[in-house]
């Protein structure tokens, strides 16, 4: 179980930090604009939230392993045609079948460990997924790069496939017994229909709040919608939303709000840096790419530690350290300046992924171990829905900060003094957020 959720955990990460190197590539094959080339990456992004709680509370019903294996084969599918593709639009609508894909791993391997591990082992063995996470956003660009350079843009889809139909013979012939810890339950259709609008809206919208005048409607119409989807769910015997879990259960809801706040201060620090080094300091991409492996790398190495740590000390109080770590390395960015030096750079990055390792696995344990097996799908999707949120909030307050200070203008040497306005002012933002975050992973109280 463990090799089957490592090698996907690795693929997702991997996929989308590999993709992003060859965007240009499928772009000048198909002729695609720029509209097109995001919804690449957007398409996956949204389709992967969407489907995250439905396929997370299906799971539960009619078992996590078939639903597991199901979404392994469909990854390995849509990699295939992805690299098959025949026009931009083909691509587009495959890349949203990987996204689906996707969420119905995500929705079930951390619920399948945490069923199958002890509790005194469990955060030791969600280290090491973090870290196979980790591995493939540090391969991503490198390996990624050098499959797209030499072997085409397609290769990299065809890599995935081939890691994906691996992943499902495993979990097939390896992989046995099932877990349905909710299989007397109903699966509420209406709500799952309303949510997937409700948190597609919401998404999109907070992606394109400063760059389209649809973006605030799309944002307040899919608030609306879920505030409406709460309170449906509130009535419902057996709903795919436990909104019961947020009300009674103060490490989960806490968990889950630490998640989503250490997400939205530190998911966009790469692409900020990025921009430092190649725009401000004229640093090639590849040696860009190099400093900002710092980042993932320290992540990748400490993240087993974090999690058996918090199998021996209270998951909250590894956590908040962690998460005390990456603000005071966050605060550190607030002084940034065309002039510091890049070794700087990448060990306050290092620093940075030094304190996530330290939140991620213990705030998984903490949130995996605060409710019943029947709702370890829910628990799981919910996470991973946080996740996604606090990453399109990151996003959505570096574009709107970036277009106060050097609004819709090409980049370069003229915009510096802008640039880095807007940059400290961000790194700021993401500081202050980082601080109640603390406060949030402190409150959750002691966990099982």
């Amino acid at each position: 179980m463990l090799v089957v959720v490592m090698i996907t955990s690795f693929l997702a990460p991997f996929m989308g930090s590999a993709i992003n190197l060859a965007i240009p590539a499928i772009g000048a094959e198909f002729s695609g604009g720029t509209l097109f080339l995001s919804w690449i990456v957007s398409g996956y992004l949204l389709a992967s939230a969407a489907f995250l709680l439905p396929c997370g509370r299906l799971a539960d019903i009619i078992g996590r392993k078939k639903i597991l294996l199901i979404g392994i084969i469909l990854f390995a599918c849509f990699s295939l045609l992805s690299g098959l593709a025949w026009s931009m639009e083909s691509i587009i609508v495959f890349r949203v079948g990987q996204g689906m894909a996707t969420s119905m791993i995500f929705s079930t391997g951390m619920a399948i460990l945490t069923s199958v591990y002890p509790p005194h082992k469990r955060g030791h063995a969600m280290g090491i997924t973090a870290s196979a996470t980790y591995i493939g956003l540090s391969l991503g660009p490198v390996l990624g790069g050098f499959m797209n350079y030499y072997l085409g843009w397609r290769s990299i889809f065809f890599f995935s496939a081939l890691a994906g139909v691996t992943a499902a013979l495993i979990a097939a012939y390896r992989l046995k017994g099932e877990w349905a810890d909710a299989k007397d339950e109903t699966f509420d259709w209406l709500g799952s229909a309303c949510y997937m609008i409700a948190i597609t809206a919401v998404l999109y919208g907070l992606s394109s709040l400063s760059n389209t005048v649809w973006g605030k409607y799309s944002l307040v119409f899919g608030l609306v919608l879920l505030a409406l989807f709460i309170v449906y769910e509130s009535k419902q015997d057996y709903p795919i939303f436990r909104v019961e879990l947020f009300r009674h259960n103060t490490v989960f809801a806490f968990s889950n709000l630490a998640a989503m706040i250490n997400y939205s201060a530190t998911f966009a620090v790469g692409f900020l840096v990025s921009l430092l080094l190649q725009v401000v300091m004229e640093y090639d991409s590849h040696v860009a790419g190099f400093i900002l492996l710092a980042q993932p790398l320290m992540m990748a190495a400490f993240s087993p530690f974090a999690g058996s740590l918090s199998d021996r000390i209270q998951p909250r109080i590894v956590a908040s350290l962690g998460m005390g770590l990456s603000t005071l390395g966050l605060f550190i960015f607030t002084w940034i300046t065309p002039a510091t030096s890049s070794w700087l750079i990448m060990i306050n990055l290092a620093f940075i992924g030094l304190g996530f390792a330290l939140f991620s696995s213990p705030n998984t344990n903490a949130l995996m171990g605060s409710v019943e097996k029947r709702f370890y799908g829910i628990a799981s999707s919910s996470l991973a829905t946080s996740r996604l949120t606090g990453q399109a909030v990151s996003m959505a307050i570096v574009t709107l900060l970036l277009s106060v200070y050097v609004g819709d203008v090409s980049l370069g040497q003229h915009h510096t003094d802008q640039l880095i306005e807007g940059f400290r002012m961000t790194f700021l933002v993401f500081t202050v957020l980082c601080t109640a975050g603390i406060f949030a992973s402190l409150a959750r109280g002691k966990g099982h």
